[in-house]
């Protein structure tokens, strides 16, 4: 109990002087090793049968558009610029102008079957639908009016329009006021 204590370089603990000698190539070693993190999920799932939760993979970085701040603003110019003509017609009692062309969004990509334009997530979901769609939908004038034709065949022939009816309340409403002889309603213009 009365051996003098020497500390450690590397930790600071105090050891007597053979025992240092063994620690010191220990500590060294251990303190130059990166420790890894624990993980209490683990520990706590190992012996169950709960599958370990991975880790969802990471999106795809989008590839980065360029900017079309300038066309956008162009076009906000150009709006504003025409709703000006048209407050000032109005006031001026004049025709209104007719309105501005509607821009074209240029990331947008065009149907090749109804040629609307759509963002690229919806094109390949409609592109896919239209083409199903007008390849259902093929037009033909002959077989247009064959069906038009097979429709009326089997409808009745619709007979001419009747005359409305008067109710009793209105017929007794009607007959008490021509009994109570014309009343003096004057429009005057």
């Amino acid at each position: 109990g009365n051996q003098e204590l020497f500390p450690c370089e590397v930790c600071g603990r105090r050891f007597a002087a053979d025992v240092l000698e063994r620690h010191g190539p220990i500590c060294r070693k251990l303190f130059n090793k990166k420790r890894k993190p624990f993980n209490s999920l683990k520990q706590r799932l190992q012996g169950t049968d709960i599958p370990t939760v991975r880790k969802a993979p990471q999106p795809k970085a989008q590839p980065m558009r360029k900017s079309n701040w300038r066309h956008q603003h162009e076009d906000f110019i150009s709006a504003v610029r025409a709703a000006k003509q048209c407050t000032l017609a109005m006031k001026e009692g004049r025709p209104l102008p007719p309105p501005p062309p509607p821009s074209t969004n240029p990331d947008y990509i065009q149907c090749p079957y109804c040629k609307r334009r759509f963002n690229e997530t919806a094109a390949n979901r409609h592109i896919n639908f239209c083409k199903n769609q007008s390849s259902r939908r093929v037009f033909d004038p002959a077989q247009t009016a064959a069906k038009l034709a097979s429709r009326t065949q089997g409808r009745p022939q619709m007979s001419p329009k009747k005359d409305p009816t008067v109710t009793r309340a209105v017929g007794t409403l009607l007959q008490n006021r021509a009994l109570e002889g014309p009343s003096v309603v004057s429009n005057e213009s």
